[in-house]
């Protein structure tokens, strides 16, 4: 990766996903494969046991291996030819059987799965802790008053505990869609020449099956080649991923501008500076995920454009799924690290909140009062008195409950000793503790 790439991805991610990483997975392959080979009587349990210790010690010049990739069209031909002469010079015996009746398509697509299979539990782990982060925040704050804010402008007073838990619900979402894909794509691909293992007569299942096992992958119905929903599935839920991260980093950025103010990142050295302004605190970690969560559509996008392979092998579609793979992983992983560093230091300030309520002079009340004038006015009756006094309080610059007060019509309707609980933020709440605790029972089920 390039010196701005390694800015934005996380580092446990990309280490899952070197080359090194790689090549051992792929160096597996080769060891199981000759092992299952031998318990289905096809080489013997000497070349078999020589075949993976050497695998176990083989060294790769990866420069050489991405050179001579280029002209033969896929890493695995220069690697199963390094491979074979490291067996060679220790039996040539043995090197007659490395990589036996398998495929390139073989070795590369089951040494991906491998690879993905840690980084999937990265992926977990932080989508874990994005949404513990976000649970505490609901229970914490139930009961903290602020404004809910549509197309950007005050609307009416909902607890900051209830906005977290929408953001944790979605985080749950997420991880228990992402968890089931990851699932699914922990499938070997043994397929041979055209698919049907024919290399291996009518050993070909046992063999798949002991191969799969030993792998700690499961074996698939049908090899899966040339249908490569698996992938762009896996790869659709991590980008949706990155976006649940994106949304909660878009709404704290937004909260956390000086003129709002209501909820601040974690404080850090060396977090948020700015080059030419001392004075600056920039949203750095909304920033990084943010950065992810409008880069990643395009690699899913990458995947989902590769659904149609030709016949029994694509020219060009699998070829490329390995590094979409790895950028999608850890651009999504850098944003779920960002955003739990974010959500488990937030800075809540409750007073900020209630002032941008009391700012609205009573406006985000204007719900609750026109729902009471229905009572007895209608639905539309309410709404154009209610909007009639909240005209009247911006233009003499006086609060809602002023206006309503002075209003002979509005005053009539309500008594005097209702009208303070129609401007208590706590009155217009709803249903929002029951969908905080609904939230929190959700998230227990889902990261269980």
């Amino acid at each position: 990766m390039t010196l701005l790439q390694n800015a934005f991805r996380d580092e446990t991610c990309a280490d899952l996903f070197s080359d090194a990483r790689l090549l051992a997975a792929m160096a597996r392959f080769e060891a199981a494969l000759a092992d299952a080979s031998s318990k289905a009587g096809i080489l013997s349990a000497a070349d078999a046991k020589l075949i993976a210790q050497v695998c176990a010690v083989a060294k790769f010049d990866a420069v050489a291996l991405a050179r001579d990739a280029r002209p033969a069209g896929t890493l695995a031909i220069p690697f199963v030819r390094s491979l074979t002469a490291q067996v060679a010079a220790v039996s040539p015996q043995a090197a007659r059987w490395v990589h036996f009746g398998a495929t390139s398509q073989d070795l590369i697509d089951t040494a991906v799965v491998l690879c993905l299979k840690a980084s999937t539990a990265r992926l977990l782990e932080l989508s874990r802790r994005v949404g513990e982060a976000a649970a505490a925040l609901a229970k914490a704050h139930g009961g903290t008053p602020t404004v809910a804010r549509t197309m950007l402008q005050p609307a009416v007073p909902v607890p900051f505990g209830w906005k977290a838990a929408v953001w944790l619900c979605l985080v749950g979402r997420c991880h228990a869609a992402f968890a089931r894909a990851a699932r699914d794509s922990q499938t070997l691909q043994l397929g041979g020449a055209g698919g049907t293992l024919a290399a291996y007569g009518a050993r070909g299942d046992a063999l798949a099956s002991a191969l799969a096992a030993a792998l700690g992958l499961q074996a698939p119905a049908i090899t899966w080649h040339s249908a490569r929903d698996g992938f762009a599935r896996l790869g659709s839920e991590v980008a949706i991923l990155a976006g649940a991260a994106g949304k909660i980093a878009r709404d704290v950025s937004l909260l956390m501008q000086p003129e709002v103010g209501e909820a601040f990142e974690p404080e850090g050295e060396g977090k948020g500076g700015s080059s030419a302004m001392p004075h600056k605190r920039n949203p750095v970690g909304c920033l990084a995920a943010l950065e992810a969560a409008q880069r990643v559509p395009g690699l899913a996008a990458t995947l989902i454009a590769q659904l149609a392979p030709e016949h029994e092998r694509g020219l060009g579609q699998w070829q490329s799924q390995w590094f979409t793979l790895r950028d999608l992983f850890c651009s999504t992983a850098s944003a779920l690290a960002a955003m739990a560093e974010v959500l488990e230091g937030l800075r809540v300030d409750a007073s900020a909140m209630q002032a941008n309520l009391d700012r609205s002079r009573g406006l985000v009340y204007s719900e609750a009062v026109s729902i009471r004038l229905a009572a007895s006015l209608g639905k539309a009756a309410a709404h154009a008195l209610t909007e009639k006094l909240c005209g009247q309080a911006v233009r003499q610059g006086i609060t809602l409950r002023e206006a309503l007060d002075r209003d002979p019509e509005a005053a009539k309707i309500i008594p005097e000793s209702e009208r303070a609980n129609l401007f208590d933020p706590a009155s217009g709440y709803g249903s929002a503790q029951a969908m905080i605790d609904r939230a929190l029972a959700l998230w227990r089920s889902q990261s269980a």
